[in-house]
């Protein structure tokens, strides 16, 4: 189902907001987890360049090419900012320019998300995606808007547009089963 609220006549706003609002909170509700055993997988960190600060909440610069990966999470991007906690364990990493995130959950199914930046809040797991922002779940749909916040502990998520631009959701179809193969026709009588 594609939807755009322009679509709308004023008088049935309202109802169009609930429908909505009703639909994507079902398409929260129902939302597999990321995987689990992704949290406890090292990550790993390639740019061409880097500068760093090797000292407790500190903070690292990597530029040209940057992938970022935590089990099935990989974030890439053009440039990265990687900060650190009093432990010198990563908390945050703000990825900009063609900023790309994808995970896939304990049953298999792929998320992935593109803006022009990714704020990813490490110990929470949240990655605000920011600017053209674009978010698919396999065979869920997917949500487009200048600001979409994804929880990929829970998979759900929040999103704003613009004041020129709303949030654009796209929720696929439930898949029917296949109709059972049709009997061949009776022959005809007197043949």
């Amino acid at each position: 189902m594609i939807s755009t609220a322009s679509s709308c006549p004023a008088s049935t706003d309202l109802a169009w907001r609930i429908l909505m609002a009703a639909a994507l909170g079902l398409l929260l509700c129902t939302s597999a987890q990321a995987r689990k055993s992704d949290r406890s997988q090292p990550i790993n960190v390639y740019a061409k360049s880097f500068d760093s600060s090797a000292k407790p909440d500190g903070i690292t610069h990597l530029k040209g090419d940057v992938v970022i990966t935590q089990g099935t999470l990989k974030a890439t991007s053009d440039r990265a900012t990687v900060h650190f906690d009093g432990q010198s364990q990563i908390k945050r990493v703000v990825l900009v320019g063609q900023a790309h995130i994808q995970q896939v959950d304990d049953h298999g199914n792929r998320m992935t998300g593109e803006a022009d930046s990714i704020d990813y809040d490490v110990p929470a797991g949240i990655a605000t995606l920011t600017g053209h922002a674009h978010v698919a779940q396999a065979g869920r749909g997917s949500a487009s808007g200048n600001t979409l916040v994804y929880d990929t502990r829970n998979s759900t998520m929040t999103g704003k547009g613009t004041a020129d631009n709303r949030v654009h959701l796209v929720f696929k179809a439930r898949q029917q089963p296949a109709a059972a193969a049709s009997a061949p026709p009776a022959p005809a009588k007197g043949h």
